[in-house]
């Protein structure tokens, strides 16, 4: 991106609240109880929550100054990688206070089920719940960190942040973008909302040579006039139209699910990957012009009926800026 444009985006950015805490700051960082614990070995603290103000500044500066200081330098070009980690690291640590509130709930139903009405497993129970909501409360802080500073990787290199693993699920995201192994088994099992959105989808596929950001970005806005839930399905590729699509989603606060190929499969991977879009029953449908893979989406999507899309290479302009 270019320096003076990013310097702009990220004025824009850091100018969105200049004295109070984001919305989503200011629920994340709220105390939702009156004793915390993160760690059974810890003794409970009534401490408050971070300023939310502060740490909102804290998580966009982390990344934001990175950049600062290496622009135009001869390390300009490893600025991202660096940023990279930097949301990683977040990201990282959400996901294991989440693994940890996982396994604390599963605590907490365990000593229901076996409560004796005693004194002493009624303190073991409160103690277990305080546990579980306390690392659920951290996580949020976390992950809406992660979210501010990834939401600045993106001002910064014009590509929303992904992670290589896992999921992203965090309320306060500006785009869900949820790996579609976790989609798929969260409907089996019928988790929360955040790991499996309810919604029409939308399934988009194309080349990774795709370059024509407006002629895509206008198509997603005129299907969300149309369908303001729309949910996304990609084949989760790092270039072209998923690179493109998940750009887009990013910025207008778009859910997107991002297949990936199931490597044991060998060549019928991309086919099978197809198949699992049109499981989804899609509402609609936008395919680009690529390899086999996107004819064969193609032919699936016209014989099911999907109202859909298509674009051809040749149909490509001179790309634009879009914002």
């Amino acid at each position: 991106m270019h320096s003076s444009q990013a310097l702009t985006d990220i004025a824009d950015l850091l100018a969105e609240e200049t004295r109070e805490p984001s919305r989503s700051f200011a629920a994340a960082f709220s105390e939702s109880i009156g004793s915390f614990r993160i760690s059974k070995a810890d003794d409970p603290t009534d401490a408050d929550m971070p300023d939310a103000f502060e740490a909102e500044r804290a998580s966009e500066m982390l990344v934001a100054t990175l950049f600062d200081v290496m622009r135009d330098t001869r390390l300009n070009a490893i600025a991202p990688r660096i940023a990279w980690g930097i949301v990683h690291a977040f990201h990282k640590v959400a996901g294991q206070l989440d693994d940890e509130a996982d396994r604390a709930a599963r605590t907490v139903k365990d000593l229901i089920r076996s409560a004796d009405r005693s004194e002493v497993g009624a303190v073991e129970l409160e103690e277990a719940q305080t546990l579980c909501q306390s690392l659920d409360e951290a996580r949020d802080a976390v992950a809406c960190m992660r979210d501010r500073a990834a939401q600045v990787f993106h001002v910064e290199t014009g590509r929303p942040w992904s992670s290589p693993r896992a999921s992203l699920v965090s309320s306060k995201r500006t785009a869900s973008v949820i790996a579609a192994t976790d989609f798929l088994a969260a409907r089996r099992q019928s988790r929360i909302e955040a790991r499996a959105p309810q919604g029409p989808i939308v399934v988009v596929s194309g080349g990774q040579q795709w370059s024509d950001t407006a002629l895509l970005w206008s198509a997603f806005d005129a299907i969300r006039a149309r369908i303001p839930a729309m949910i996304l399905a990609t084949t989760a590729q790092e270039r072209g139209v998923d690179a493109i699509t998940a750009a887009w989603a990013a910025s207008r606060g778009v859910k997107l699910i991002a297949f990936t190929l199931d490597r044991k499969l060998g060549k019928r991977a991309g086919f099978v990957r197809n198949e699992t879009l049109l499981a989804l029953d899609p509402v609609e449908a936008v395919v680009c012009e690529g390899t086999g893979i996107q004819s064969h989406l193609a032919r699936l999507v016209r014989a099911k009926g999907v109202p859909a899309h298509f674009f051809r290479i040749a149909d490509q302009r001179v790309d634009a800026p879009c914002r």
